[in-house]
C-alpha cells in the first residue's frame, strides 16, 4: 500500500532532495576547482579538462552543470568571488563610515587610516579572488565582454556606489568637501591608499613589508584630507 500524508510525502521526496543536494555539492566542487585553476592559469590557458580533473569530475559532468563551458564557468566563479569580496568591503564601510555614527572631526583621520589598512588587508584574506582579478586585467582582451561586465556589476560597481554614499555622508556632516562628486572622492581615496600597494604586490602575490604598507596608507590618507578636508 502506498504511503500517504505528510510522512509519506517526506519519504517519497527524500531521494529527490538527496539528488538535488548531490548536484549542488558537485557544482560547488567544480566552482571551487575552477576558481583555483583560473587564478593559477588565467582564463586563456585554463582548460575544461584540468578543471574537471581537479574537481574529481568528468568533463561530461562539468558540462551538465555548466552547459556554456569555460565562459559560463568563469562568469559564475567571478561573480561568486566578487560577491564575497563585495560583502567584506561593504562591511568595512559600515564599520568605519556608517552614516548614522560618523567619526568626529578629530577622529576622522584615524578612522580613514583604519579603513585603508583593513581594506588593503583584504588581499591576504581573499587571495584567490585577487589572483582572478590579476588575470582579468592581464587578459582583458581575451575575456568575453559579458563576463567583464558581470564582474564589475557583482563587485567593483556596487562597492563604488556605497563608497560614494559614505563620502556624501562625510560631506553632509561637514567633515570633507567632495565638490559635488562623491564618487570621484571615493575613487581618489582608494587610489591614494591602496592602488600602489596592489600593483607593487602584484595583487597580493608578493606582499609588501608591513611598515611600507603603513607608510603608504598613512601618506595616502593625509594627501586625501589635504585635498578634500574642510
Amino acid at each position: 500500500m502506498t504511503s500517504t500524508g505528510a510522512g509519506g510525502a517526506a519519504r517519497g521526496g527524500a531521494p529527490e532532495v538527496r539528488l538535488r543536494r548531490a548536484r549542488s555539492d558537485k557544482a560547488a566542487a567544480i566552482s571551487r576547482a575552477a576558481c583555483e585553476v583560473f587564478g593559477r592559469d588565467g582564463y586563456s590557458r585554463a582548460s575544461i579538462d584540468t578543471i574537471a580533473a581537479e574537481a574529481g569530475a568528468s568533463t561530461r559532468t562539468l558540462y551538465n552543470h555548466f552547459p556554456g563551458g569555460k565562459e559560463e564557468l568563469f562568469r559564475t566563479v567571478v561573480q561568486w568571488s566578487s560577491g564575497q569580496m563585495r560583502e567584506a568591503q561593504l562591511a568595512l564601510l559600515a564599520r568605519y563610515l556608517d552614516a548614522d555614527r560618523l567619526p568626529g572631526a578629530g577622529e576622522l583621520e584615524q578612522q580613514l587610516l583604519a579603513l585603508a589598512r583593513d581594506w588593503v588587508g583584504l588581499m591576504a584574506d581573499f587571495r584567490d579572488h585577487f589572483s582572478l582579478v590579476r588575470h582579468i586585467y592581464a587578459e582583458a582582451g581575451h575575456v568575453p565582454a559579458e563576463v567583464l561586465d558581470a564582474w564589475q556589476e557583482a563587485g567593483p560597481r556596487a562597492v563604488g556606489r556605497q563608497f560614494a554614499v559614505s563620502m556624501a555622508a562625510l560631506d553632509a556632516a561637514g567633515l570633507i568637501d567632495v565638490r559635488d562628486d562623491p564618487a570621484l572622492a571615493a575613487a581618489h581615496f582608494m587610489a591614494l591608499t591602496s592602488t600602489d600597494i596592489v600593483h607593487r604586490s602584484y595583487w597580493g602575490i608578493s606582499p609588501l613589508p608591513p611598515g611600507e604598507v603603513d607608510r603608504i596608507t598613512a601618506v595616502g590618507v593625509q594627501v586625501f584630507l589635504r585635498a578634500y578636508g574642510r
